[in-house]
């Protein structure tokens, strides 16, 4: 518990420096491009654009999801999705591409994963706005249930930053475990309620699904944005379930961390 309680501490008290790296990184990433920090928003939209005709026009051929209009469903989950897939993938390889940098500083190598994450927030927080924007106008509009949409997204960080706390500190021991996590991120988006309706498949197989801590993620976005439901107290097993398993991965991530952080510059 020393450990998680020092890692917690280390982003409480480095948080402001997180958010000033957090800012740098997305300029510098965005840097060369003549449309700059707009390919922040291009991208996923691009992505959302070929889904929906894939799954949406082309497989469904414009049915709705329980009265939700296919390309709202499908919108709210990929949310999600274009947050956690790149924090995912570029938090794994945050501490062996910059602990060289970071080494220079006063700075405490558990805070990397934690403003590379960051630094793919900042557009979630674009996105999620222009969402509720087009929700409010097509038959969505704002209600009180989207007082659950902070708890959501609180989730959402807690879970990516305990996930990288682990993938960062391994992926600098072995560098095999990058080309892991980007396995997992290809085969994770069709395994999620993401593209297809989950509740259509065989009870068994749901339960196999919701394992997977982004379906209580996915799953409570479009509850908030639609379905007019307490999702987190409605299915308060699945909530329960949830923060067990967060407790688990942060506790594990720590103890990885802190036993190995004095020794991953001699991996590079």
């Amino acid at each position: 518990m020393n450990a998680l309680w020092n890692v917690i501490k280390e982003q409480i008290n480095s948080f402001y420096l997180i958010q000033r790296l957090a800012i740098y990184e997305i300029k510098s990433t965005n840097n060369n491009n003549y449309l700059g920090l707009a390919w922040e928003l291009i991208n996923p939209g691009i992505q959302l654009a070929i889904y929906w005709f894939v799954f949406g026009y082309a497989i469904r051929r414009g049915e709705p999801v329980v009265g939700v209009p296919f390309f709202h469903w499908l919108l709210a989950g990929m949310l999600i999705w274009f947050f956690v897939q790149p924090a995912l993938l570029h938090g794994s390889k945050s501490i062996y591409t910059r602990i060289k940098m970071i080494a220079k500083m006063s700075f405490p190598t558990s805070a990397i994963p934690s403003y590379v994450m960051f630094s793919k927030l900042y557009p979630h927080f674009a996105l999620l706005a222009i969402a509720i924007i087009i929700f409010q106008f097509s038959g969505s509009p704002v209600s009180i249930y989207y007082l659950q949409i902070p708890y959501f997204l609180g989730a959402t960080i807690i879970l990516v930053f305990a996930i990288n706390l682990i993938t960062s500190t391994l992926a600098t021991i072995i560098r095999d475990v990058q080309m892991v996590v980007q396995a997992v991120l290809r085969m994770l988006i069709y395994v999620s309620p993401i593209l297809w309706i989950s509740f259509s498949l065989p009870d068994f197989v749901q339960t196999i699904m919701r394992l997977n801590p982004l379906y209580y993620l996915i799953e409570g976005y479009r509850a908030a944005f639609f379905y007019q439901t307490w999702y987190m107290v409605e299915q308060w097993e699945y909530t329960l379930y949830f923060w067990v398993l967060i407790f688990i991965l942060l506790w594990l991530g720590s103890i990885l961390h802190v036993k190995f952080r004095d020794q991953l510059i001699d991996y590079l």
